[in-house]
């Protein structure tokens, strides 16, 4: 399966341990991993700025991202409206990328799952799909 883990997850499972973390893991030994670079500049930028994460960490978690299926930004959004404007970048990449799933803790992307061309779960429901098969 591929699939795309947003900004808010991917900061979650290298800054700490617990659920974000075990998803991570999993979807690195088991499925691939996209990853937009819009998603992994925002990585970058909430790990360095709000984490304080010392840049040999930065770097060995950039060196273990940029080794995925990475995305780059398509030239146009999906026609969906989103709250945050950055969040359609995140979807539209996830559906350039083929990406089977998109898994965000986001609630303006969760907000517009029922309308996304892929599916759009929480950590906690992407694990209990993966727990359930």
């Amino acid at each position: 399966m591929r699939v795309c883990l947003d900004s808010n997850v991917l900061v979650s499972a290298f800054a700490a341990r617990g659920l974000a973390a075990d998803v991570l893991r999993v979807v690195l030994a088991e499925h691939e991993l996209i990853v937009p670079t819009v998603v992994l500049l925002e990585v970058e930028r909430v790990l360095r700025d709000k984490f304080a994460l010392p840049p040999s960490a930065w770097a060995l978690a950039k060196q273990v991202l940029e080794s995925q299926t990475i995305i780059e930004r398509p030239d146009t959004p999906l026609a969906l409206v989103i709250r945050d404007p950055d969040d359609v970048w995140v979807l539209a990449s996830a559906v350039a990328g083929s990406a089977d799933l998109l898994v965000t803790g986001d609630a303006d992307l969760l907000e517009v799952a029922a309308q996304s061309p892929i599916p759009i779960l929480t950590p906690r429901a992407f694990w209990d799909r993966l727990r359930a098969t």
